[in-house]
């Protein structure tokens, strides 16, 4: 059961145990790892037209990705809000103007990225056969690339430890994640272990994306990156409109993002305090989504 999972997982420990201190190598890995995603996302776009039905499978994504974005929110937002009331963060008021157009448009390009592969795959006369394998081996250099972010992202056991906002925070995301997921697989006939896989992605859309199609083929693939996706999209709005009132609910949602895409919006709406809040929350939990996702998925093989 756990052969795979220590296989795909190997890479991403590897990459955690590399230190490294020179920006310009970090800057070029991260690049790299951008580049990665890209690829592996075209990849899936291509899996996608290899599919027969194409079409119902299409609304089956939309079916199953509205299906767990609704629970999974529901989830989510039942819960953080109590954190707000019984644990309050008191965040600052500023006047700045956030670019959310043209932060949105970053994410939505990789929805272009999936549509070219997939109109590639549909327009000319490939053999596809190759994809999958060519997934798989990309997507272990990735998480080893990946390793090398998580270990250099500034964060020490201590910052981590001693901010309770943001250990409360994640462990709220968590578990609501993992009822919410539930109840989508519940409502779906779905498998509880893909079922709780598909529900650790916390908004890391494009590793969740990967990860579950590579696990359980191109349509949860494509399911996991819309609902994460999707979920980084309405955080980007909702955090200007709730981080005066509830910004611990405005954190929790955004996810594993919170350490990194949203955190200039949450940083210029809510004010410097939410920062350190923000960081250990989205760091603890992109920590954990490839930890959680292949070990649910181990136990579904």
């Amino acid at each position: 059961m756990f052969s795979g999972m220590f296989f795909i997982f190997t890479p991403l420990v590897l990459g955690y145990f590399i230190a490294i201190n020179r920006t310009d190598v970090l800057e070029r890995i991260n690049q790299i790892t951008a580049n990665l995603v890209l690829v592996i996302l075209s990849l899936m776009g291509l899996s996608l037209a290899a599919l027969d039905d194409l079409a119902n499978n299409l609304a089956t994504i939309v079916h199953y990705a509205a299906t767990f974005f609704f629970f999974l929110g529901a989830a989510n937002l039942a819960i953080l809000p109590l954190i707000d009331r019984w644990l309050p963060l008191h965040s600052e008021q500023t006047q700045q103007s956030v670019p959310l157009s043209q932060m949105a448009l970053e994410s939505l390009k990789l929805i272009f990225v999936v549509g070219g592969g997939l109109a590639v795959g549909l327009l000319l006369p490939l053999d596809l056969s190759w994809v999958e394998t060519a997934s798989e081996w990309i997507l272990l250099l990735l998480l080893f690339f990946i390793g090398i972010q998580l270990r250099n992202s500034g964060l020490t056991l201590r910052q981590i430890i001693i901010n309770k906002h943001g250990l409360i925070i994640a462990f709220v995301m968590i578990t609501t994640s993992m009822l919410g997921g539930l109840l989508a697989g519940w409502y779906l006939d779905m498998p509880w272990q893909q079922a709780l896989a598909m529900s650790s992605g916390f908004g890391w859309y494009s590793l969740a994306g990967i990860l579950m199609g590579d696990a359980f083929g191109p349509i949860f693939g494509g399911v996991s990156f819309s609902v994460e996706l999707l979920r980084e999209l309405v955080a980007l709005v909702m955090i200007p409109l709730f981080i005066r009132r509830f910004p611990c609910t405005a954190i929790g949602y955004a996810g594993a993002t919170a350490m990194d895409f949203t955190l200039p919006v949450i940083q210029t709406t809510g004010g410097v305090r939410c920062v350190p809040v923000a960081i250990v929350s989205g760091f603890i939990l992109s920590l954990l989504v490839p930890v959680l996702m292949l070990f649910f998925v181990s136990l579904a093989m």
